[in-house]
């Protein structure tokens, strides 16, 4: 390949594209707010736990008002949490968590990082938390990042001396950071991390407190202050026309998926923040006082200070362009020093502003979301100069293996387009987030490369270099392959250019319940991702279930059509747990993955690679009753669930209900947080406590206590109190409280045994008190603790039943836990026989 060489040459390679997100379009406000930043230099690192732990507010002012290069390491991808607006959960909240991060520090300007820890759900000590995630794994990564990032100071978002008195996850986060911050800087901690990075030891380590972790306001207005730093994160930026806090509000509002869209703020707050290591900063309103954060502090820094303190002082909002040649001087100077890591840093930086100040607009477009290996596909290059700045196209150049020789003019506002030919190598790597290749543990992703623990998303394979002559100077900018689209009713939208299998393959349930031993037909679906697709499908299963035919044949002309085949599986005669999973042949290659789409409007378009499996369970099982009402809360698949035992679920529209509409079910269940996020039950509770009164089931699942509270008060026919109680640990010893309760009796005999194989936890916010009618039914408790009696609680209202669960039900039932589907079933049948059911059902 044909590469182009000057003696001279000045080769800059610019990307401030994030491949996630639509490319940033900068006004001159927007470009002297960068300059500003380039002129400081100085880092800082938030570190916590979970997505939605971070202080956007101090982030932002760290960002914005500091101009400090700000970045925020979540430990965790936030999996183990609940999704308020899909399905999406584990493994896929994690990735849509990511999502929801990177269009956060979008908005407040940070960067930010991973470590691989996984989130594996409510924790109630660090003992337990660091045993999990394997302590010495998840602070190396730490040390990583820090190593990598070279923070000059570390705010940690919990506090490090206060073990058991939140969220495990929590504490650990800020016990990991304490550690790392000494160990960054040792040799002799992890040394197999320095072939590929340095030593780095931080200046500072604060702890991001407020009255919240002292009690109350009055005790943290009486305490000694003497080691605290104040700032007020109110602060308004004419320039942005932006308080502060209204930037930290939006970038807040990414966290969609966790209910925290809000209102934008503005008016003076005040963050806290405690020092930990280091020295006390004379200045308490300012974290980097004392630190030397000019350009003085790196190797010929001094010189090029002196060029760019003049343009940002003098700088010409009118036409910025003017300033490109003492940016290229800039620039030149920089290439000589010695500060490897301020120079990479500020090389982009100021690369970005030198692009921004022309106009120039440079973009490669593939013709289609996705391709395969060994396939070639059209990249659209467009190219634009909006000043009058003389600029020359000299090369086009797509890696791997085409390069065009232009030499074209760009001159001022003229579109420039063009076509390359992507020949993707048949080796190719498919293009799936990086932490889900490789089976991980129940605490950690396993990632084999060393250099990608950390970044947030899997590097883009694919870039197109333009190499231009600016002024006399060549500069070559990288730009990643996207995909640009539109659609008539969202506009322009970016998403990344991926690469992925011929075809996958998938069963739509990822449970299968066999509640007797008759066989069940199992749709397949193959999906193809090129034309003219032809293979077989083979079904592997364990030897004690049959499959009728050993393969299935399809053949499918259309790229991203499907073809879905019939499998007969007979489950064996005793109770059994196994796994299916299709594989597909397909031009000599054997693929056994899903690819999952994750499609909201607040984030560019997912495709996730998740192995093909199904868990196929032989269950026995007895239920009484078949026509089920589901009001669903803030999503879960308990619906689903039922269905696969045998009932039919109905989706109840709240507005709908009226004492007429309830009559033809012989129970109700409310999903998860249905009171939390359903405004209009308060409306309709009545209708629901009278369908109880006159001989009807309700079941109501798990509510949070706390920051979403329910905003009516009789969600219950007798008083019951919502409390943040609940098991973290699945494995917990159950007591069994009310033994010949009908709940444990009918139709299936509960024993202990059905309370093994769960997973995550038992349950969460269990009821702390309740009225005389209600019959606790079981007992549990984590290490350490008194028993709590409150997940599941049951009282007859008038003719019907009503109860009350904080058991993960939405947990188990998907994931196929036999125990779990018996007591549900127990549920849905109180207080009937088979001949009350039938009756209901001619009724």
């Amino acid at each position: 390949m044909r590469k182009i060489t000057t003696l001279f040459a000045l080769v800059l390679l610019l990307s401030n594209f994030t491949f996630a997100q639509a490319p940033k379009k900068s006004s001159s406000s927007d470009i002297y707010h960068s300059l500003e930043k380039l002129n400081f230099l100085g880092k800082a690192l938030y570190i916590a736990a979970h997505p939605d732990d971070e202080n956007t507010r101090l982030i932002s002012y760290l960002s914005n008002n500091l101009k400090a290069k700000t970045a925020y390491l979540s430990l965790t991808r936030g999996d183990g949490g609940q999704n308020l607006i899909g399905t999406e959960l584990s493994e896929l909240l994690g990735v849509l968590r990511t999502q929801e991060l990177l269009a956060a520090r979008n908005v407040d300007g940070g960067n930010q990082f991973f470590t691989r820890a996984k989130d594996f759900g409510y924790s109630k000590h660090p003992k337990e938390t660091l045993k999990i995630w394997d302590k010495d794994l998840v602070l190396s990564d730490v040390v990583w990042v820090i190593r990598n990032f070279k923070p000059d100071v570390i705010v940690n978002r919990f506090d490090h001396r206060s073990p058991g008195t939140t969220h495990g996850h929590h504490t650990s986060s800020a016990m990991l950071s304490f550690e790392a911050f000494d160990l960054a800087g040792n040799s002799a901690s992890y040394p197999d991390q320095l072939s590929k990075t340095s030593t780095w030891q931080p200046k500072r380590l604060f702890f991001n407190t407020s009255w919240w972790f002292y009690g109350s306001q009055e005790k943290f207005d009486a305490a000694d202050k003497t080691n605290l730093l104040n700032v007020d994160t109110g602060v308004y930026y004419p320039n942005l026309g932006l308080s502060n806090n209204e930037i930290a509000d939006m970038a807040r509002s990414q966290h969609l998926c966790q209910g925290f869209g809000r209102l934008t703020s503005r008016g003076s707050e005040t963050e806290y923040i405690e020092l930990l290591k280091g020295d006390l900063p004379k200045d308490k309103s300012n974290i980097f006082d004392g630190i030397n954060t000019t350009w003085t502090r790196i190797d010929g820094g001094k010189a090029i200070g002196d060029i760019l303190y003049k343009v940002e002082e003098n700088f010409d909002f009118k036409n910025p362009a003017t300033h490109l040649p003492e940016l290229i001087k800039a620039y030149k100077l920089l290439q000589n020093s010695k500060d490897k890591d301020w120079k990479e840093d500020k090389e982009k930086e100021l690369l970005a502003i030198i692009e921004a100040i022309t106009g120039l607009y440079l973009e490669a477009s593939a013709t289609a979301a996705a391709a395969v290996p060994g396939e070639s596909i059209d990249i659209s290059i467009e190219a634009i100069n909006r000043s009058s700045v003389n600029m020359q196209l000299q090369a086009i150049e797509l890696n791997p293996d085409e390069v065009i020789i232009d030499g074209t003019p760009l001159k001022n506002n003229i579109e420039y387009k063009n076509t390359l030919v992507l020949n993707i190598p048949a080796s190719e790597n498919y293009t799936n987030p990086y932490w889900l290749n490789e089976k991980g543990t129940l605490g950690t992703y396993t990632i084999k490369e060393q250099e990608l623990i950390g970044k947030p998303e899997t590097p883009r394979p694919f870039h197109v270099y333009f190499t231009l002559n600016i002024e006399g100077e060549i500069i070559t900018i990288k730009k990643p392959v996207v995909y640009r689209y539109s659609k008539p009713d969202k506009g322009e939208l970016y998403q990344p250019f991926e690469v992925i299998p011929a075809a996958t393959v998938a069963i739509k349930e990822k449970v299968l319940i066999f509640a007797d031993g008759k066989p069940k037909q199992i749709a397949v679906v193959v999906k193809a991702h090129k034309d003219n697709s032809n293979g077989e499908v083979i079904l592997q299963h364990a030897k004690e279930w049959i499959v009728s035919s050993p393969s299935l044949a399809f053949s499918i002309a259309k790229k991203n059509d499907e073809q879905t085949l019939i499998f007969n599986v007979t489950p064996p005669s005793t109770q059994n747990e196994s796994y299916i999973s299709p594989l597909v042949k397909i031009d000599g290659q054997e693929i056994s993955k899903e690819l999952i789409t994750i499609n909201y409007d607040h984030i560019p378009e997912q495709t996730v690679l998740m192995p093909a499996e199904t868990k196929v369970v032989r269950l026995d099982i007895k239920k009484i009753g078949q026509n089920i009402g589901y009001i669903v809360g803030a999503g879960d698949k308990v619906p689903e669930s039922l269905e696969q035992i045998g009932y039919t679920v109905h989706e109840i529209d709240p507005l709908s209900i009226s004492d007429a509409s309830l009559k033809k079910y012989d129970a109700i269940v409310m999903g998860i947080r249905a009171y939390n996020v359903l405004p209009e039950l308060k409306f309709k509770q009545k209708n629901l406590l009278d369908y109880v009164k006159n001989g009807g089931t309700m079941i109501v699942q798990y509510n949070t206590a706390g920051r979403r509270n329910i905003p009516f008060e009789n969600i219950a026919p007798f008083d019951l109190t919502l409390s943040s109680d609940r098991v973290t640990d699945e494995n917990a010893d159950i007591t069994i409280l009310a033994k010949k309760n009908s709940l444990l009796n009918f139709p299936n005999k509960i024993t202990d045994d059905d309370f093994k194989g769960w997973i995550q936890e038992r349950g969460l916010y269990f009821p702390n008190a309740w009225s005389k009618e209600f019959t606790p039914i079981l007992g549990m408790k984590d290490e350490g603790e008194t028993e709590k009696k409150g997940s599941l609680l049951i009282a007859t209202y008038g003719k019907g039943t009503y109860i009350y669960t904080g058991l993960s039900f939405f947990r188990e039932l998907p994931a196929g836990v036999t125990g779990a589907y018996k007591l549900f079933a127990n549920m849905l049948s109180v207080g009937k026989s088979k001949i009350s059911s039938d009756k209901r059902l001619k009724d």
